[in-house]
């Protein structure tokens, strides 16, 4: 018996310590939750304050969120104005200084690409308009690398006697990341040109990245839900230019696109937008491969 307990207590000592998470990471979007975990690994306790089927335009600045705002290191946000609704409020009732904008642990994603759709005037007449420029800059896998070196230094800065730890993990995931993106431009070839609809203008930096056709978008303006007349008009608009698929977010209201395919040979597609918004986007490299996934089926 005392051979066993020496066996079981040597065996235990052998065992590797779990490595408690050290950084507390607030995001606001799954994309950005995803992009901190593969970074930092469990070195970060990873908090999302939106999930994929919630519009991140319109959240509640809940308790809950409070406080785990109020204890973050970090804070990884779209900026762009995605979360101007209700971030602002949260920061303020969180009154965390360490994560307050201006600071090094306030990161907006945005503020490190190149942004599409800059209005050239604001009006709000125009509907949902965005003063910086479309935010929805996930969807192109390019932004992806470019805040992937911006959060993975912050990281550094936070925890710098782990900055080789932070360098290493960044430089993993580029080669990675590279990789798959030549694999899937060679995967999504064929789809240069294909003419979509779009339910709301969430799917440009998509576009722009593979080269798909916007022919027309569900809403009439930005955030405007599409009426009768409207879908009439694009109903006649598609019969002199027809499209292969109208997409849409998984928080997207399914009507118009419904209406929208049982009047034309258009398949309705529910894209996943963000990281879980479906069973094969569980993760950044998930996300691209089945978005180009459901397109390729809906082309064949």
């Amino acid at each position: 018996m005392k051979h066993v307990i020496a066996v079981v207590i040597s065996t235990l000592v052998l065992l590797p310590a779990a490595v408690p998470a050290s950084v507390r990471v607030f995001s606001c979007e799954p994309e950005w939750a995803s992009l901190v975990t593969e970074l930092a690994g469990e070195r970060a306790d990873v908090f999302t304050a939106t999930t994929p089927r919630q519009d991140p335009h319109y959240i509640q600045a809940r308790p809950s969120l409070i406080a785990q705002l109020r204890n973050a290191d970090l804070l990884v946000c779209t900026g762009a104005g995605l979360e101007a609704g209700w971030l602002p409020v949260l920061l303020r009732r969180a009154g965390n200084p360490r994560v307050q904008p201006g600071t090094e642990r306030y990161i907006q994603a945005a503020d490190h690409v190149p942004m599409l759709d800059v209005p050239q005037r604001l009006d709000r007449s125009e509907g949902d308009i965005h003063a910086e420029g479309n935010p929805h800059i996930q969807l192109d896998p390019r932004n992806i690398a470019r805040v992937a070196k911006v959060v993975a230094e912050r990281l550094a800065v936070i925890e710098p006697d782990h900055s080789d730890y932070y360098r290493s993990r960044l430089e993993d995931f580029q080669q990675r990341w590279q990789a798959a993106m030549q694999h899937w431009e060679q995967r999504a070839a064929p789809l240069r040109d294909m003419p979509i609809v779009v339910h709301h203008p969430s799917w440009t930096y998509f576009n722009h990245w593979l080269g798909l056709r916007q022919i027309a978008t569900l809403e009439p303006r930005p955030g405007v839900a599409p009426g009768s007349r409207h879908l009439s008009q694009l109903l006649a608009t598609l019969q002199e230019t027809p499209a292969l698929a109208v997409i849409r977010a998984p928080y997207q209201d399914a009507q118009a696109s419904q209406w929208l395919a049982s009047r034309t040979s258009i398949a309705m597609i529910e894209m996943p937008f963000t990281v879980g918004g479906n069973a094969q986007a569980s993760d950044l490299f998930g996300l691209f491969e089945a978005s180009i996934d459901l397109l390729l089926d809906a082309q064949r």
